[in-house]
């Protein structure tokens, strides 16, 4: 692939610059620089703006996969007389509060870690694949799209840091999937904002195409939302596992960290299946939360650094504000 230098003028004072503008492009540190101070800091600071894209990205995944659940359950609260409190709450949540959900996510997504947020991802797949084989079809299944919120986030942004790490102009292709996310949350976010507005008129009234298109498969939300969510956790699993692994200089040394890892997270899915059955209501949600990561703060304060158990205190601020902004849409779930 072709360099920056090689489309610009060949002025021999303008070499150094487009070297390392060419570097910048790729999410690299400059050749050279690497293995001082200056070189090490300059590397960190690189890396960590190439984790905002990645970190806007998963951030308009959550919004996209929060702006379909909300257009689902609106539409089935609609359908039921019996809903119609919660149809009119789920339209009442202020619209002007989505572009600030965004941009808070984006910017914790950003601070964390990738070996913290591929831990996230690991725990959230065991028990996604625990909660769908000991429930029975389809029951609960849109509480846990909004409680995978956060490990979805956590999921496309590790994916995509490793995925595009090493690759040709890698922070272009990182701004470029920023640039199509955030015009997919942005439609996301005003069909739900027009469904909440208009579908109920629409509906009857047979005359809007989106509309008319929702009302004849807009039971299949449920359906898009699965398999979207088994591809993008599929791929993150991989990704996170990867970047877990290449810390280790041993075998040994991975052993004694995916063994403890092992028996906290198979202790946390118990816990986590028995405790829906003893409380009802949305306190056993942020309950789970603090276990979850009140094990994975423990079990790094073992065999982790410092700043991951700096990531773990990040992570659970955005856990708890991904289930506080969707506070609503949790409570008509579990009445559902």
């Amino acid at each position: 692939m072709f360099s920056l230098g090689s489309w610009l003028p060949a002025l021999p004072w303008l070499a150094w610059g487009w070297a390392l503008l060419d570097t910048l492009l790729q999410g690299e540190s400059p050749r050279g620089w690497r293995g001082d101070g200056l070189g090490t800091s300059w590397g960190m600071s690189v890396n960590r703006c190439c984790l905002f894209p990645a970190g806007l990205v998963g951030a308009c995944a959550v919004s996209v996969l929060c702006s379909l659940l909300k257009v689902y359950l609106y539409i089935q609260c609609l359908n039921n007389p019996e809903r119609q409190a919660e149809k009119e709450a789920i339209r009442a949540q202020w619209w002007v509060l989505e572009p600030l959900h965004v941009v808070v996510l984006t910017g914790v997504l950003a601070l964390v870690g990738s070996r913290v947020a591929a831990l996230v991802v690991l725990e959230f797949s065991l028990r996604a694949i625990s909660t769908v084989l000991s429930l029975s079809k389809g029951a609960h299944s849109s509480q846990l799209y909004l409680l995978c919120q956060y490990s979805l986030g956590c999921g496309v942004s590790c994916g995509l840091s490793f995925l595009l790490e090493g690759a040709p102009h890698g922070t272009c292709n990182l701004l470029l999937a920023a640039g199509l996310a955030g015009l997919l949350a942005t439609y996301a976010r005003r069909l739900a904002r027009h469904v909440c507005t208009l579908y109920e008129l629409h509906s009857r009234a047979r005359y809007c195409g989106i509309c008319i298109l929702l009302l004849a498969s807009g039971h299949g939300i449920p359906q898009l939302l699965r398999n979207a969510l088994a591809v993008t956790f599929t791929v993150a699993d991989l990704a996170a596992v990867a970047l877990i692994n290449r810390d280790f200089l041993s075998t040994a040394e991975a052993v004694r960290f995916w063994t403890p890892l092992t028996i906290c997270y198979t202790l946390l899915v118990i816990y986590m299946q028995e405790e829906p059955r003893q409380s009802s209501g949305r306190q056993p949600v942020y309950q789970t939360v603090l276990v979850r990561m009140g094990g994975l703060f423990i079990l790094l304060l073992t065999v982790g650094r410092w700043t991951d158990v700096l990531h773990v205190f990040i992570s659970l601020l955005g856990e708890l504000w991904c289930l506080l902004r969707a506070g609503i849409m949790l409570e008509v779930c579990r009445r559902q």
